[in-house]
């Protein structure tokens, strides 16, 4: 493969401390390289490096003649009084830019709802970090340096991305380089990762999945110090042979050593007893929505009355249980939420909370934060509770709450560190840890993996594995929701959907739901209409015996869809624990779940037709 770019004997230092010590390595062409490691272990700074936008203190980068780099950056640099369209394509004629196909991807797969001639100044973060993807996407690059390139992306355009890059160059052609905590898009990306720490830069085959079992027969023969590192890898590689089969079935994954491996290592949760635990705390009732609307007013000025968010909502909370919720931005994932803690109170419907029911949210804004500030995080803690139990029955542990932050990440050192002046990964496990101390039996966490690197967010999902009560997670992180819960909602057309397929479903829904506002114009989309959207609407006249008829199908649909992903799931371990020298029975292994796959995708359609009938 010929050479794009390369690092000779690279040193850098700052004035406390040396992150680099002689560090060589190379980009080849058709190289898809995902770079991890903990925060402040020099990530950023080599991707600086090597795309030359910082220079080291000595060694040397060398990139091949005429080789165009392109970089996105985490700091915003975009100009306030441009508009999308100045920023993204220029003075290019629109002819020009409309017959590009990829710069057309690129708009339809990050700006469909940014208005083109919108001034940057008037986005949100969100919005403006999308254009200065799309920005660098729609030009033309030998090598890709992309810093945390999913902050502020959903499921969907995380999933759009990693489609994107795939087929960007040829397989033999062009060069990634990437920084991110979403584990999901480093394995669904990447043909090899590069860790970060101890001033190195450690080289491993193949994306997370990968590194982890690499790491995990690293760590074997490492000193007891890293005892602890490998227990939770190990962990984490048993969750991802058992929990997610296709993530593993790449035959670069060896998967005879990934069983050996973890023979031994017992199911990453306990959920009869964790379960048993959530009764005995909370009792059988926990939250029940009953037919829960909730609309708000309609802009002043406008036109369509209420605008309304959630629609009839029917959701009985079991004790124990363990959900993910998706959603685009703005489809009522916070107001659901705000249902559940109490805090929005319904236009119609009822929510009903059981007796003991405690919750606490770990939010995005960090407001638990905001009265110790100005305190040492050591005064924090000696105003806690003095022990927290975690585990139950036999395995049981009581941790002080120092011995929790240490397992959350935190130094001895660190204990004499104000608050204000903690970095943001901090303040998030502190904040986490103040909630998990104040012993709430629902716990909701609206975007937990904000600020966290892959492995402070594996030692918080070996915290919540052990965590009795029930779970609530908002994330765009998919590898952190399929991880942490044990099914997933989502919400469609102002509905709660139950998800039998998961995220993968998710996405199928999504697309039939856009290619239905499509065919319709558009014009019973929420933004337009402002009431429920929906073909069919409340008012489509099924009536009496049609009616029944259509609730029961519906219902039939359902429990077959549910039996149907149970198979296809079934057939993708036994994808993955086939010969995979065996190409013809790989073929008709893949080719059936293709069939499966097709019938679901029809039971979806049919249940989309009938419940817009049903209204």
């Amino acid at each position: 493969m010929a050479h794009l770019l390369g690092a000779e004997a690279l040193h850098l230092e700052f004035p406390t401390k040396v992150v680099f010590d002689s560090v060589s390595l190379g980009v080849n062409e058709g190289d898809r390289i995902g770079i991890v490691g903990r925060n402040g272990d020099g990530k950023s700074s080599l991707l600086a490096m090597l795309s030359g936008r910082l220079q080291p203190d000595s060694g040397r980068v060398t990139v091949r003649g005429g080789t165009r780099i392109g970089v996105l950056d985490q700091a915003d640099v975009l100009e306030d009084a441009h508009t999308v369209a100045h920023v993204v394509v220029g003075d290019t004629p629109e002819h020009e830019w409309a017959g590009d196909a990829r710069v057309r991807d690129v708009i339809s797969g990050l700006l469909r709802d940014i208005q083109w001639d919108a001034v940057i100044g008037s986005l949100s973060g969100g919005q403006r970090r999308r254009v200065a993807l799309a920005t660098l996407l729609a030009g033309d690059w030998d090598v890709l340096a992309l810093d945390e390139p999913t902050n502020h992306l959903d499921v969907e355009a995380i999933t759009w991305l990693a489609e994107h890059l795939k087929r960007r160059w040829p397989a033999s052609a062009g060069g990634l380089l990437v920084v991110t905590h979403d584990r999901w898009f480093l394995d669904e990306v990447c043909t090899a990762t590069w860790e970060v720490h101890d001033h190195i830069v450690e080289p491993f085959e193949g994306g997370y999945a990968a590194y982890i079992l690499q790491r995990v027969e690293r760590d074997r023969m490492a000193a007891a110090s890293e005892a602890k590192r490998q227990n939770l890898a190990r962990k984490e590689l048993a969750w991802l042979r058992r929990g997610a089969p296709a993530r593993t079935s790449k035959p670069k994954f060896r998967i005879d050593a990934a069983n050996a491996l973890i023979e031994d290592v017992p199911p990453i949760r306990d959920s009869v007893s964790l379960k048993a635990l959530a009764v005995s705390r909370l009792g059988k009732e926990v939250v029940d929505l009953i037919g829960a609307s909730v609309s708000y007013p309609a802009p002043e000025g406008g036109t369509h009355g209420d605008h309304e968010v959630l629609h009839g909502v029917e959701w009985r909370i079991a004790p124990g249980e363990r959900t993910g919720i998706l959603g685009v931005n703005g489809a009522g994932k916070s107001t659901l939420l705000g249902l559940i803690a109490g805090t929005v109170e319904p236009t119609s419907g009822r929510v009903k909370h059981g007796k003991t029911v405690k919750v606490a949210s770990l939010t995005q804004r960090m407001d638990e934060l905001d009265e110790h500030l100005d305190d040492p995080v050591r005064v924090v803690l000696g105003r806690l509770r003095t022990t927290y139990t975690i585990g139950s029955g036999s395995k049981a542990q009581e941790l002080t709450p120092g011995q929790m932050l240490e397992r959350l990440g935190f130094s001895s050192a660190q204990l004499s560190t104000p608050v204000k002046d903690l970095s943001g990964g901090q303040k998030r496990r502190l904040q986490l840890l103040l909630i998990l101390l104040d012993a709430p039996n629902v716990l909701i966490l609206d975007e937990p993996t904000n600020d966290l690197d892959t492995d402070m967010l594996t030692a918080i999902e070996d915290l919540l594995d052990s965590w009795p009560g029930t779970l609530l997670v908002v994330s765009h992180d998919r590898y952190f929701i399929e991880r942490v819960t044990d099914q997933q909602y989502a919400i469609l057309d102002h509905r709660l959907r139950h998800l039998p397929g998961g995220v993968d479903e998710y996405l199928r829904l999504r697309v039939m739901e856009e290619r239905r506002d499509a065919a319709d114009g558009g014009t019973l989309s929420s933004d337009s209409t402002g009431g429920s959207g929906g073909v069919g609407g409340s008012g489509s006249g099924l009536t009496g015996a049609a009616l029944r008829d259509a609730q029961k199908e519906v219902a039939s649909i359902e429990r077959r869809l549910g039996k149907l992903t149970e198979r296809i799931d079934a057939e993708r371990t036994a994808l993955a624990d086939h010969d995979q020298s065996d190409y013809t029975g790989l073929a008709a292994k893949t080719d059936a779940i293709g069939e499966l796959e097709r019938e679901a995708e029809a039971l979806e359609t049919r249940w989309f037709e009938l419940t817009e009938a049903i209204g």
